[in-house]
């Protein structure tokens, strides 16, 4: 049996999302939080999570990755415990039986999109579409190249007129999004 877990690739969740899962949670897809929302009136961090969000279910925070990993009956028992009180902590479920219920639900959903070897990423894509949520998965393979591709590469412009230089405040850009 195979469930999934939040993985930070980057610290890009820890500035795009209002509050990042931790890497490790188990994960669900998380589309159960914009139910009663109207997704065109969210904006910033939360229309991010909104578009491409996995709930960590530890933290209730938000992870753009999420791994396909192998778990054992007992590990799956806690990831819907541990769903069932967040329901009843966080979003009002009634009772811990109707929560458990609802993450029972939640945790079959996320297992059936492990029908992948483990250590599989996936992400998702959410939108609006005909006022109903509609949700795709990818898959993500490593790369196989034992050499990270550079991240910049400089071609030299022969015969054209040169343009003047451009220069780019990487920092100021990080500093800005963070705000």
């Amino acid at each position: 049996m195979k469930l999934l877990k939040t993985v930070r690739a980057d610290t890009s969740d820890t500035f795009v999302f209002d509050k990042a899962a931790e890497p490790g949670e188990w994960a669900i897809s998380g589309a159960l939080l914009f139910a009663n929302l109207n997704p065109a009136t969210l904006s910033g961090k939360r229309r991010t999570a909104f578009r491409s969000g996995f709930l960590g279910i530890s933290s209730f925070g938000w992870s753009t990755l999420v791994q396909v990993v192998e778990v054992n009956e007992e590990q799956r028992s806690t990831a819907v415990e541990q769903l069932a009180a967040r329901l009843v902590e966080r979003c009002g479920a009634p009772d811990l039986a109707t929560a458990r219920a609802a993450a029972e639900e939640e945790i079959a959903f996320a297992a059936s999109l492990c029908d992948h070897p483990p250590g599989m990423l996936v992400a998702v894509s959410r939108r609006c579409e005909n006022e109903a949520i509609r949700e795709s998965f990818r898959t993500l393979q490593a790369n196989s190249c034992a050499k990270p591709a550079p991240v910049f590469s400089f071609v030299e412009a022969v015969g054209e007129e040169a343009a003047p230089p451009e220069y780019i405040d990487l920092v100021g850009l990080v500093d800005r999004a963070r705000r």
